[in-house]
């Protein structure tokens, strides 16, 4: 248990993945509300198995063999993002160290790699070649909003599948970058704000009352690795991270955290809907279509 399970949400949430589709108030005032719902996690998965799904189409087709990543439980990819009040999940995964392992085990278990290994020099490089267009694929950017340039090869399978589901790989590259690097913009600010940090103190209080005295979820979390160094097993590691994340979870419950992080959230974002709007727009736009075409490929997690 040498990290920390702590899954990063698949979009620009902190809170909530589809917390950008909430309506926001700011002292009574409404905030207009994104047209359309966000995709849900299930429904991002979707996407991303169908991504997989063909790669391997791609490779087959050039003649090699490839394995899809194993997948999780519907259960087990649960983001938690910075506040976390399931509290049922808390008791069965605590901060879902154990599927961190199980993720851990599978990347050093990928059959991929291994096939890869029992290639001649001359067919690992066309393995690359077709999986990823190598070193001479061609490179695509895009300018984040904090700052700094983000580049990515474009070439093989890899970018065929994702054409298959995205159609216009610059257009969506573009906007993806954009609407998922907005946090630096405004989490600061959601995490200065009167009523969340209100609700933060409401939750650290109700920690310390249960016996653990963190000033916020990330501290909380942070203890388990602590908690895991010191103790003399694996099981009672697991144990205490289960206790804790029970705790730190129905203190966020009790206290509204989770709630009130994500209004202030969707409030915060839609500030920024007057520079970021369009990329925001075009990037849900391009996801809810990929969807529509991951459907036909690939059917739900369960």
């Amino acid at each position: 248990m040498k990290q920390l399970f702590v899954r990063a949400c698949t979009v620009v949430a902190v809170f909530s993945a589809a917390a950008t589709g909430c309506a926001a108030q700011d002292s009574g005032r409404p905030v207009e509300a994104r047209p359309e719902r966000d995709l849900t996690q299930a429904e991002q998965l979707r996407i991303s198995d169908a991504n997989e799904v063909l790669i391997k189409q791609c490779m087959t087709r050039a003649g090699f063999s490839y394995w899809t990543s194993p997948r999780l439980s519907l259960e087990e990819s649960r983001t938690l993002g910075y506040v976390a009040d399931d509290v049922d999940w808390a008791r069965k995964h605590g901060y879902g160290s154990r599927i961190l392992a199980k993720e851990e085990r599978a990347r050093h278990a990928n059959p991929n790699l291994a096939y890869r290994t029992t290639l001649s020099q001359e067919r690992q490089v066309a393995f690359d070649t077709a999986l990823d267009g190598g070193r001479d694929a061609p490179v695509i950017s895009a300018d984040v909003p904090s700052g700094g340039k983000i580049q990515k090869r474009v070439g093989g399978c890899a970018a065929e599948a994702e054409k298959r589901l995205y159609v216009d790989l610059k257009a969506w590259f573009t906007a993806d970058k954009t609407a998922s690097n907005l946090r630096p913009l405004y989490v600061p600010k959601v995490l200065r704000d009167k009523q969340f940090t209100a609700a933060l103190k409401a939750w650290s209080q109700c920690m310390k009352r249960a016996g653990h005295p963190y000033s916020d979820p990330s501290a909380a979390r942070q203890a388990t690795l602590r908690q895991a160094g010191g103790a003399r097993s694996e099981d009672q590691a697991f144990a205490a991270e289960k206790q804790l994340a029970i705790a730190d979870a129905t203190c966020a419950r009790d206290t509204s955290l989770r709630a009130i992080g994500t209004e202030r959230e969707a409030y915060y974002m839609n500030k920024l809907r007057g520079q970021y709007g369009e990329a925001l727009d075009t990037s849900l736009r391009m996801r809810r279509e990929a969807l529509a075409r991951a459907v036909k490929i690939v059917g739900p997690r369960t």
